[in-house]
């Protein structure tokens, strides 16, 4: 059955990857193989099924991983390199689940034939969104960690979210959502420029321009950036810029259960990448209580339950922490909080397996994470902008840290990302 299944999503797959048929039916008759082998094992311990396997997956895999937890990895990426950790036991390319969206719940259900009951981990918005919207096919085989679609349209359409801030009396920047020309054009004469264009589903947004939001100057940028959007079919939104540098954005990391917080981490952003609007590269676990009541408020206001990471940015003109967005899915910066003792895939993990959940009240302070290709590589990129001095650069690698990706103990995933950030590089430079 499932050599069958491979077979039909052959095209996918070698469109995708450039995998040949030989590779597409090895890998299925390896599960075959493994699959007797493999349910005598997980009657021990149920496997984490991870659905990605960048940065965020990595961190999710290394947190289980090291508390024993058996992990099956299944991404669709080609810059994905969690599937060559040491903790990975088996690693399942899939169909894109945006792109492929029934094939690619189709693979999951297979999986779960051949593995057994495991808890599921989406690890990135499209595979959140894929879950969310096939959640009744999938919470009877799986232990789910991501919400339905009715919940998740609520942090993954950021329309949504910030009507329930204003509903809810969360601070948030002035937004509006046009549906035409002439609404760009009005709000361009009541803006102060510069402003933004942030869509309302990033990740769709994400795959189409490469970049999280657009910052524009005046109305012909604005009006043209509405219209490839609209061409694209991607609703966006018009959003004033809070000023402030890239240290006044803050993160509210919490597990929920049954409208209340049971586990609470808080960090700071100390460099983007990009600088000013892209996602951290470098973080600081501190002590933020300003944005705690606000941070509740808004995934109280979703009925969310599960892990979530809200992002907020402190406005330098009144000191009020305003509300960029929700994740609902571990983030980037996943190992910060593990390495802080704060555990949120093994909390989750141990909540759904076995019903225990006594997390640590506190966690470690000044401690930093530090993803290091990205580091290095805006640091250069953007150092006549950012002008850190040597001391502020090196500050977070002389202090207690953890990276993203380099860990000596599993190291392949760190060697995978640098080739492949290597590679991208020589054909930028030589237009390959």
């Amino acid at each position: 059955m499932l050599v069958n299944k491979a077979l039909a999503l052959k095209l996918i797959l070698i469109k995708e990857f450039s995998v040949s048929d030989r590779e597409i039916l090895t890998s299925q008759l390896y599960l075959n193989q493994i699959s007797i082998t493999y349910k005598i094992i997980i009657n021990i311990m149920k496997p984490a099924i991870v659905l990605s396997g960048h940065t965020m997956a990595l961190g999710v895999v290394r947190a289980l991983g090291s508390m024993g937890v058996p992990v099956i990895m299944v991404h669709y990426d080609e810059r994905d390199m969690g599937h060559v950790s040491k903790f990975v036991k088996h690693n399942i390319i899939a169909p894109h689940p945006e792109k492929y969206e029934e094939q690619f719940i189709d693979l999951l259900i297979e999986v779960q034939n051949r593995f057994g009951s495991g808890v599921l981990y989406p690890v990135s918005d499209e595979s959140v969104v894929a879950v969310a919207k096939n959640m009744d096919k999938l919470k009877d085989l799986f232990l789910v960690t991501s919400p339905n679609w009715e919940i998740t349209q609520k942090f993954i359409e950021k329309k949504y979210t910030y009507a329930l801030a204003d509903k809810y009396g969360v601070p948030a920047p002035k937004t509006i959502i046009p549906t035409s020309v002439e609404d760009v054009e009005a709000y361009a004469k009541t803006v102060d420029f510069p402003c933004l264009v942030k869509p309302s589903q990033s990740h769709l947004f994400y795959d189409k321009f490469k970049t999280k939001m657009y910052p524009v100057n005046d109305t012909s940028q604005l009006v043209s950036i509405y219209q490839k959007s609209a061409e694209a079919n991607l609703e966006v939104m018009l959003q004033e810029i809070i000023p402030g540098d890239d240290i006044n954005v803050v993160n509210y990391n919490a597990y929920f259960w049954d409208g209340k917080p049971v586990a609470e981490f808080t960090s700071q952003h100390i460099r983007n990448a990009p600088p000013w609007w892209g996602s951290p590269r470098v973080v600081l676990s501190k002590d933020i209580p300003e944005i705690i009541e606000p941070g509740r408020k808004i995934i109280q206001a979703m009925d969310y339950y599960g892990y979530t990471c809200t992002e907020f940015k402190k406005d330098e003109r009144d000191g009020i922490y305003k509300l960029m967005e929700v994740n609902g899915r571990h983030n980037l910066s996943t190992l910060l909080a593990v390495r802080c003792g704060m555990n949120f895939p093994w909390i989750q993990y141990q909540h759904l397996v076995e019903n225990k959940l006594d997390p640590p009240k506190d966690f470690e302070k000044n401690i930093y994470w530090i993803d290091i290709p990205r580091d290095v590589g805006y640091s250069i990129k953007h150092r006549t902008e950012e002008r850190y001095s040597l001391k502020q650069y090196l500050l977070p690698y002389m202090k207690p840290h953890v990276f993203a990706n380099l860990d000596f103990g599993d190291i392949k995933p760190f060697i995978k990302r640098s080739t492949y950030l290597f590679k991208q590089g020589l054909k930028s430079v030589f237009r390959v």
